[in-house]
Formats: structure tokens, C-alpha cells, sequence
């Protein structure tokens, strides 16, 4: 399946886009239209005339800061809009058929140091008292850190270290996607088995794909996400790797 299929944005904010670059074009013919009135304000003139043309351009000059300003309004929440509507987890409920493997509840104590786990890709356990970034990732971060992000939500999404970049691509889009103060990550493993493209996890939960697949790796998103033992607000998270 091509992500591409999956960003259809709001035409109304591609349209409030457009309205917010014409009004800040009408601002600049005010402006315009304010310099000329300046220059036209000459000592030739008599005083009832200067008056008029002073006020003329103030008038010019307030109406073009006004339009300046709504430009901006429209311009900006247009493009956080869309930004945000492109990566919205609504987008990956593709009720796609995907087995899940419910694991055991190793627990969720912090500790610092190198720990061992149950399970060669766990998916709870005792781990590091600091968590990661969401994001993707070019070098392998260590279980211990990434079980703490399990613990507040995230997705974790496991490659072999020399994937392709076709699926890179496709993983590194998957990453921007954000619940709350839930995201996901991708990160090299050679752990994932050799017949195994990606082993996708969440809190006690594992989904493995002998061939990637999208839609199947959107669905265990939109299932999983932001439903770790403990949610961190988004506003307290903020990307992660802040706990």
C-alpha cells in the first residue's frame, strides 16, 4: 500500500491558504497605495488637502497592518493544519486482519544499568528510568530505554539494520504519526528474525511481518498507540524522551 493514499487533507485549509496569500497581496497594494499618498502630500498643497492625504494614508496603513495580520492567521493555521491532518491516526483505522501475540507482563520497575529480558524483543520488563524520542532511528537505541517508551504508549517498529531504503522511507513516514503523548519509533534490530521484514510491538504485544505491509502496520498503530500502563500528556511528553 502507498502512504500516499492515506494523506488526503481538508480542501478548506488548502483554500484558507490561498485566501490568506491574497489578502496579505492586498495588503501590499495598501501599502503601495499609502506610499503614494505620502508622496503625493507636498508643501504645494494647502493645509485642507495635506489633512485629507495624511488621514488617506493612515487609513492605508491600518487597514494594510490589519490585512498583514489576518494574512498571517490564515497562512498559519492552514499549513499547522494540514501538518497536523496529514499525520492524524485516524488515518491509519485501515482495519486491516493482523495477528497479534498478547506477551506476558514482565512488570515495568525502573532501573539504571544493563538489565536482561525474558523475551529477545521484549515488550515490558523492568527498564531504564529515561525513555526516547519518537522518530526514526539509524542506530540501534538499547532495549532498556525503549521498553520505558512501551511503558508510556509508544510503538515500536523493529527493522533489519540493511533494509532497503524503499522500506526505510515508508518507516520513516510512519514515525511522524502522534496520539496524545503517544508516538511511534523505528529502529534497527538484529533481533528481528532473518524470515521476519519487521517485528512491530507495543506494550505486551507483538505483531510480526514476513513481509511489510502498511496497512497492517497502520492498523497495530492506530489499535496500540497512546495504551501503555502509564499516558504521559501530550504537553508534558512533547515528542518524547523527556521522562
Amino acid at each position: 500500500m502507498d502512504h500516499s493514499t492515506m494523506q488526503h487533507g481538508p480542501d478548506f485549509m488548502a483554500i484558507l491558504l490561498y485566501i490568506g496569500l491574497a489578502i496579505f497581496v492586498l495588503s501590499i497594494i495598501g501599502y503601495m497605495l499609502a506610499a503614494k499618498a505620502h508622496k503625493q502630500n507636498t508643501s504645494r498643497l494647502k493645509k485642507t488637502e495635506k489633512q485629507a492625504l495624511q488621514k488617506k494614508q493612515k487609513t492605508l496603513l491600518l487597514l494594510s497592518h490589519t490585512l498583514v495580520i489576518t494574512a498571517i492567521c490564515c497562512v498559519g493555521t492552514s499549513l499547522i493544519q494540514q501538518n497536523s491532518s496529514k499525520y492524524s491516526v485516524e488515518k491509519l483505522n485501515l482495519n486491516a486482519p493482523i495477528q497479534v501475540v498478547t506477551d506476558k507482563d514482565y512488570g515495568r520497575g525502573h532501573a539504571e544499568g544493563t538489565l536482561s529480558y525474558e523475551m529477545k524483543i521484549p515488550t515490558s520488563g523492568t527498564h531504564s528510568p529515561h525513555d526516547l524520542k519518537f522518530g526514526f532511528y539509524k542506530e540501534r537505541p538499547s532495549y532498556e530505554m525503549l521498553v520505558h517508551n512501551l511503558e508510556h504508549g509508544d510503538i515500536i517498529i523493529h527493522y533489519h539494520p540493511d533494509a532497503p531504503k524503499e522500506l526505510l522511507d515508508r518507516l520513516d513516514y510512519l514515525t511522524h504519526f502522534k496520539k496524545a503523548g503517544a508516538g511511534v519509533l523505528a529502529v534497527p534490530n538484529p533481533d528481528v528474525p532473518s524470515d521476519q521484514e519487521v517485528v512491530v510491538t507495543a506494550w505486551t504485544k507483538t505483531m510480526q511481518l514476513t513481509k511489510f505491509d502498511e496497512a497492517s502496520v497502520g492498523t497495530f498503530i492506530y489499535q496500540n498507540i497512546d495504551k501503555g500502563p502509564e499516558q504521559i500528556p501530550s504537553e508534558v511528553r512533547r515528542g518524547g524522551g523527556t521522562m
